[in-house]
């Protein structure tokens, strides 16, 4: 039994090395293309206050960097907006959507499902 010891040991952490460059290649390909869903959410950081806050004031950078992204890549919005990073953050989902409408922005996808929510 202690000389299958290596061999299981080598063939889980090849298991563990083969999955993590799966998770990594998913996180490349997904909603944000390729890049990563937390270094979306981080690019988003000032609207943390008015995706918590309907009535909070959504300042100009917010604003410019979600036009930004509903340009290249809109559904890298929702993505974020639904994300567990972002729950953990205190953005309640609801509010959250209504910031290109919040903002003003012309070519919001409005009447878009986001999950359960529509865009406005």
């Amino acid at each position: 039994m202690a000389s299958n010891m290596p061999t299981c040991f080598a063939a889980v952490m090849a298991l563990m090395l083969v999955s993590q460059a799966f998770v990594q290649e998913a996180n490349g390909a997904g909603e944000c293309g390729k890049t990563p869903i937390q270094s979306a959410a981080a690019s988003l950081s000032s609207c943390l206050s008015a995706a918590g806050n309907a009535k909070a004031k959504v300042p100009p950078t917010c604003c410019t960097k979600v036009t930004a992204l509903i340009n290249t890549a809109p559904k890298c919005l929702c993505a974020v907006v639904l994300s567990p990073l972002a729950k953990k953050a205190g953005i309640k989902p609801a509010i959250a959507i209504t910031i290109p409408k919040r903002c003003n922005i012309k070519n919001r996808p409005v009447g878009k499902k986001c999950g359960s929510y529509i865009i406005p």
